[in-house]
């Protein structure tokens, strides 16, 4: 069969894909003159056979698959403990240091000094430190389990100076019972200066009768004192003699051992047990226990034991007391400087009713005011404060 010439383009007859609709096509898929041919397909990579192919050992049942992602498979993440370590530091760090600012929110500020004329500027710092009896806080179980008894107002069982300079740390008792003169009310025990006027009254008369300006006053009361001694797990305390005090809800046995905070409270407070020397003896202990903690917190396992750090932050700042100024910075000095006390005193006295040596206090105190705690000698810094 001859062909028949096809429809012109533009015709019904003419199809602009197939061509001439008349036409029989005998392949619909055949590719037309007018269309561009198409490349082939991309064939898949040839593998090798299996006895050329490397053997890898199958995973062990169980093992999950393959991290991927988009066909890709993921690198396992790796395990960096050095990164781990550095975080766990710097997380360490912030919180040693925010703890004592966090404590110092339940500090309390008093007006500790007193108006009208004072002792110039010294160099170096003196600390006024008071232990005060007060039972304010405590509830009736506390007292009991304390020994406080019930009596109001407020007095000092501890009054102790701290003083830090070009020298070493000197720490130096005043016996309650001193006799001496406080403006204003006569010649009386120096601690009813603090019952009847509180610490304004106290500081003004230490530095009429020392000539040492107090710089910062830092008061602690029994709770704080107590919870104190426990924070650090508690301290040894080497008592000459069988101490038995029912005031002081005392009863130790002669030797070295360890105390709780509430044997601790009542081996400073106990001045009955030692007939010969009382409130001096009770001195000596205040000392002895002040250092005994300051031992204790200088302890690594304080730093390391997060629990024992809090703590020991948080027990004294609720029954805690401060002069107006005195920051954090101050506190963190103050705290430095009683767990490093180079030299323990009684203030220099000539008998046991407590009255202060003229001459040997005199020239203790000008150490102090010259700030030449090297030159204090055996002669002036004995634990008693009588002459050695």
């Amino acid at each position: 069969m001859a062909d028949r010439p096809g429809p012109e383009p533009g015709t019904p007859e003419y199809d602009w894909l197939y061509g001439d609709k008349r036409r029989p096509v005998d392949d619909p898929t055949q590719v037309l003159p007018s269309q561009s041919p198409q490349f082939p397909p991309p064939q898949a990579p040839r593998q090798q056979p299996a006895w050329q192919q490397p053997y890898r050992q199958p995973p062990p049942p169980g093992t999950p698959p393959p991290r991927t992602q988009g066909g890709f498979r993921m690198p396992r993440p790796r395990f960096r403990p050095l990164r781990w370590i550095l975080l766990l530091l710097a997380l360490w760090l912030v919180f040693l240091a925010v703890v004592p600012f966090f404590a110092l929110r339940k500090v309390s500020t008093v007006d500790a000094f007193p108006d009208g004329k004072r002792p110039a500027e010294q160099d170096g710092t003196t600390y006024l430190i008071v232990g005060s009896d007060s039972r304010e806080g405590l509830s009736k179980e506390q007292r009991k389990k304390l020994g406080t008894g019930d009596a109001g107002g407020q007095r000092t069982d501890t009054i102790m100076l701290l003083h830090t300079g070009s020298g070493p740390n000197v720490l130096t008792s005043i016996p309650r019972d001193s006799l001496v003169p406080i403006p204003d009310h006569g010649t009386s025990k120096i601690n009813a200066a603090y019952a009847w006027g509180g610490p304004q009254l106290l500081i003004e008369t230490i530095e009429d009768n020392t000539g040492i300006r107090i710089d910062h006053y830092v008061e602690i009361g029994f709770g704080g004192f107590v919870d104190v001694v426990d924070a650090v797990g508690g301290i040894e305390i080497c008592p000459e003699r069988r101490m038995r005090d029912k005031d002081a809800n005392l009863n130790i046995k002669k030797g070295c051992q360890q105390a709780d905070g509430v044997v601790a409270l009542g081996y400073a407070r106990s001045r009955k047990t030692d007939p010969a020397l009382g409130d001096i003896t009770r001195a000596r202990h205040q000392r002895e226990v002040v250092s005994a903690v300051g031992t204790k917190v200088l302890s690594p396992w304080t730093v390391v034991n997060p629990f024992r750090y809090w703590k020991l932050n948080m027990a004294a700042a609720s029954t805690l007391k401060v002069s107006e100024g005195t920051g954090a910075f101050t506190l963190g000095k103050f705290a430095m400087a009683m767990t490093s006390v180079d030299k323990t005193c009684g203030i220099p006295i000539s008998d046991l009713a407590v009255h202060w040596d003229a001459d040997r206090s005199k020239r203790f105190f000008q150490h102090i005011i010259e700030d030449d705690t090297a030159g204090l000698g055996k002669d002036l810094c004995t634990p008693s404060g009588l002459p050695g």
